[in-house]
């Protein structure tokens, strides 16, 4: 699918919020930006496992936009089993082109190795040239994996409750693979995780559609209860609201 044109007023909108606007120190972790999409009855999809279309085709344009200014774009297996995405860029600036180049490298959060590489979008569009082949993060390599080329398995930290560190992780992945801005777009699991951690997310972006999912779908709500926000700002297009904010910390 093609991306319409992106609105002239979302960059300035947007660039208080991007990894560019943080001076990185040298024991600094990566920039991470924690961004979805939602009903107005913070639902992410109808139901598990459904794939669920919500934002509008400006803030589609808008999210590869911000693909193009981060170095890696992490989901949970979840997400990567049901949606099947490519995870890919296909916005660049004016006289560039989009491809595999401008594109965030995948990470795929998938414990125990639910998750297969080989016949996915993703496979697709790394051999097409489109994309770059993701690092998978498990708990623990598996004894037998068959070689696929370009692809990584990394072992996650994990605290003491046997659950992925994130700090580490971020950390980790910025050491061993270069990416100093994450993009999180999911799933439900890993949003609601990362709403509670002031200390992981830099900038938070939400997309609000017109439209409810009733309460069958899967809702977005942070499992450690408040979370207040600072710098907060409000974008309208034909059917979305976006806000864009930092968590306070």
């Amino acid at each position: 699918m093609s991306l319409i044109p992106l609105r002239d007023d979302l960059v300035p909108f947007l660039k208080p919020y991007l990894p560019a606007n943080k001076v990185q120190g040298p024991d600094s972790k990566p920039f991470v930006t924690l961004t979805y999409a939602q009903s107005l009855d913070s639902r992410i999809s109808k139901g598990k496992g459904l794939r669920t279309v919500i934002s509008h085709l400006e803030t589609k344009t808008m999210t590869h936009f911000l693909r193009y200014h981060h170095d890696g774009i992490l989901i949970g297996v979840g997400t990567a089993l049901a949606d099947d995405p490519g995870l890919n860029c296909k916005w660049c600036p004016t006289g560039e082109t989009a491809d595999w180049q401008c594109s965030p490298r995948p990470i795929i959060l998938d414990p125990h190795c639910k998750w297969q590489y080989r016949g996915s979008k993703m496979h697709e569009l790394c051999t097409q040239k489109q994309g770059k082949p993701p690092v998978i993060v498990v708990k623990k390599r598996p004894a037998q994996i068959a070689v696929i080329r370009d692809v990584t398995y990394l072992e996650a930290p994990l605290n003491v409750d046997g659950n992925i560190d994130w700090l580490p992780l971020l950390e980790l992945l910025q050491s061993e693979f270069q990416l100093d801005s994450i993009m999180v777009e999911g799933g439900a699991v890993v949003i609601n995780e990362l709403l509670s951690r002031p200390d992981v997310v830099d900038s938070l972006i939400v997309t609000i559609g017109a439209k409810y999912l009733g309460k069958q779908g899967v809702e977005v709500s942070p499992p450690a209860g408040e979370v207040e926000l600072d710098g907060i700002s409000w974008w309208k297009g034909l059917q979305d609201a976006v806000m864009a904010a930092t968590p306070r910390t």
